[in-house]
């Protein structure tokens, strides 16, 4: 009995001291790392919150190393693991929309008239997130704006590279507009919706809707933090939030890589820009330039680059970022123009935030109406932030606020 005793202890005073040296080395990785810009208002929650996901990466890593488990299934796990229980307010039903698994929020309470309709993408870098990662948001949403609103759990990379995220959302939100009398929806007033990858898909698939005929026209597009591009990722908000939690620079091209490959093959030429050839560039530049930011945005900081020359083994590798349902903000204006009402809301210190502002450009260029909500004290991620306890940004709720009346107003 004292062996086992005196083993036990031994392991336990080990898996401490593991435990203690991990989180150590996380606290150091975040400070050597990340930069938090003095703007971000309780700069030491986003801190934590970024030391939490620096172990659950490590952790991982290492059950990887053992052939436990691989690190992104981990990750994964770790993320969805937070259950709620019934809502009093709310219908929650799981079902499948052409084989994309979803899951539809119908408020309780009886209506005069059909309802507002919300196709949801979830954000996650195409890599992670789920149905029960944006639970709590998917059911705010719902409750506060009194729509029905339909969370999509399209496939994730790397296993399934694009376009299947692309193809399960468009898919899914074809379904639902043929069947909107089933859930009691206004077929006027259907919205796509979607936060970082999710913006991306969300704004893929209104432009694929926008020249359908034979279903209900979209009413609006709410693109949360969107990646919108892939031509540029030394615009000026790449540059000044680089090593900006939760989302740095090379994380945002390393999942897009993942989505469009299922791999970071060639992650350096894409940062340095060395990836698409200087004469396509050229041809996009009137879309995708730092000459379209507004000045207030370069006043942080911003150097701009000279073209590079591109290998062809390196543009074939990822030629696919020019086509619009992977990079949206490089359609055509002739799509761009049959476009719904929009809302953008961006983070002043998120490297999405010029994806953001380069599309509500184009939108405006070509007539279509957008409510843009700019989080000057917000970081990417934020909205995810706002039911989280002691971990809650004021920011973070104030711009799920914003959504919730833009959505009330249609």
């Amino acid at each position: 009995m004292a062996v086992v005793l005196t083993v036990l202890v031994l392991f336990l005073a080990g898996f401490l001291a593991s435990f203690i040296l991990l989180v150590i080395g996380a606290i150091n990785f975040d400070f050597s790392n990340s930069e938090i810009p003095p703007g971000v208002t309780q700069p030491a929650k986003l801190r934590i919150i970024h030391i939490i996901l620096i172990c659950t990466a490590v952790v991982g890593k290492i059950l990887e190393n053992f052939g436990i488990c691989t690190q992104v299934s981990f990750v994964r796990y770790v993320q969805g693991r937070k259950t709620l229980g019934a809502d009093p307010k709310l219908f929650i039903k799981d079902l499948w929309f052409e084989k994309v698994p979803v899951r539809i929020y119908q408020p309780k309470a009886p209506s005069a008239s059909q309802r507002r309709g919300v196709m949801f993408f979830h954000g996650g870098g195409w890599v992670f997130g789920s149905l029960e990662t944006h639970e709590e948001l998917c059911r705010f949403i719902a409750r506060e704006s009194e729509s029905v609103v339909v969370s999509v759990g399209y496939r994730l990379a790397p296993e399934h590279k694009y376009p299947a995220a692309y193809e399960d959302c468009l898919n899914a939100s074809q379904h639902f507009l043929q069947h909107l009398q089933h859930y009691g929806v206004d077929p006027a007033r259907v919205t796509v919706c979607g936060d970082s990858a999710g913006g991306n898909l969300a704004a893929a698939v209104s432009q694929t809707l926008a020249g359908r005929s034979d279903l209900p026209r979209l009413r609006a597009q709410i693109l949360i933090y969107p990646g919108l591009q892939a031509l540029d990722f030394n615009l000026p908000s790449y540059q000044q939030n680089r090593g900006v939690p939760l989302l740095f620079r090379e994380r945002a091209a390393f999942y897009m890589l993942q989505y469009l490959n299922g791999n970071a093959t060639k992650l350096e030429e894409v940062l340095e820009g060395s990836h698409i050839p200087p004469d396509i560039k050229l041809k996009y530049q009137k879309w995708v330039s730092p000459d379209n930011i507004p000045e207030e945005f370069k006043v942080r900081g911003y150097k701009p680059r000279v073209l590079l020359d591109c290998t062809t083994e390196v543009y074939e590798t990822v030629k696919r970022f020019c086509e619009p349902t992977l990079c949206p903000l490089l359609a055509e204006d002739t799509i761009i123009q049959q476009l719904p009402e929009s809302f953008i809301l961006t983070c002043e210190y998120d490297v999405l935030r010029d994806d953001g502002l380069l599309y509500k450009k184009r939108l405006e260029d070509n007539g279509v109406r957008v409510t843009w909500y700019h989080l000057e004290d917000g970081f990417h991620g934020i909205i995810n932030s706002f039911n989280s306890g002691w971990l809650s940004f004021p920011a973070g709720k104030r711009g799920l606020d914003s959504i919730v009346n833009f959505l009330r107003s249609l």
